[in-house]
């Protein structure tokens, strides 16, 4: 069976689906039609319903839960690894709240946590991640909100951090921050979704355990990154949160789901998140 898959070509992602689309692992007799597209596109798609599996922000899964459910594999989730908004200078409670800010899409995860942190903040610039350093570096912004691997980068452009948000979201629910998940068709058969999920937890432990045969392929579509920095952004996304989420991961994501609902960022309760596991 043939399903499309999409994923998109930063590191983390490139690692954890390497051993299943290459047949490196057992596969049980899937095969994946890959799609790769920046996180925010993936977003979009999934709203249309493309794919039978995406890679897509927490965020953007509110608005798709009657398509799609959750993997329990898969996700980027973690401590110390949530998006940040940096800027030119230092700015003030008041300065945040009227800047000009560049967001890496709407949807993301990281925006629904600038939402959170600064709700009267309507001055929003949506662009790729990769452009909002520079952005910030020809005053085309006053701020951005910097996800991937920029996080490892900015400093050395001159630009400074205003706040951590994943460190926000940590000291406010007491949880890890989840950014983003695996989402599968619903209307697939429970019995196929199991399987994808197993494969994908095959891939992931694969990974981590054989490292350096999969680095060739994220090397690949990681062309421009300094290869300290490919690394350090696969330590920091892939944990053993990817590997399975388990009740810790899960209570997370409920959680984020649970504001977002009662903040009226999203717009209706959570369904039934995940697929069944048996």
């Amino acid at each position: 069976m043939k399903l499309s898959l999409g994923f998109s070509p930063c590191p983390n992602d490139t690692f954890i689906f390497d051993a299943m689309i290459h047949q490196k692992i057992d596969t049980e007799d899937l095969q994946f039609e890959v799609v790769m597209e920046d996180v925010e596109q993936l977003n979009q798609s999934a709203f249309s319903g493309n794919l039978d599996i995406t890679k897509l922000s927490y965020h953007a899964f509110a608005y798709v839960q009657d398509k799609y459910a959750l993997l329990q594999s898969g996700s980027a989730l973690g401590n110390n690894c949530g998006p940040l908004l940096i800027a030119k200078k230092h700015l003030s409670e008041n300065e945040i709240k009227n800047a000009r800010i560049a967001i890496p899409g709407k949807y993301t995860t990281a925006n629904f946590l600038l939402s959170l942190a600064y709700p009267e903040n309507n001055k929003k610039v949506e662009m790729l991640f990769s452009e909002i350093e520079y952005a910030l570096l020809n005053d085309e912004v006053d701020a951005g909100l910097i996800i991937h691997e920029n996080r490892f980068t900015y400093t050395s452009k001159g630009l400074i951090k205003i706040i951590d948000l994943g460190e926000f979201w940590e000291s406010t629910t007491q949880l890890p921050i989840p950014l983003g998940g695996i989402a599968i068709k619903r209307s697939i058969p429970s019995i196929i979704q199991q399987k994808v999920d197993r494969v994908l937890k095959r891939s992931v432990q694969f990974a981590l355990k054989k490292p350096d045969q999969t680095l060739d392929f994220v090397s690949r579509f990681a062309q421009e990154m300094d290869p300290k920095v490919m690394l350090q952004h696969i330590d920091l996304y892939v944990n053993d949160f990817t590997v399975e989420l388990g009740k810790a991961g899960k209570s997370a994501v409920e959680k984020l789901f649970e504001i977002a609902y009662k903040k009226g960022i999203i717009p209706s309760k959570s369904q039934k998140l995940f697929i069944s596991k048996f």
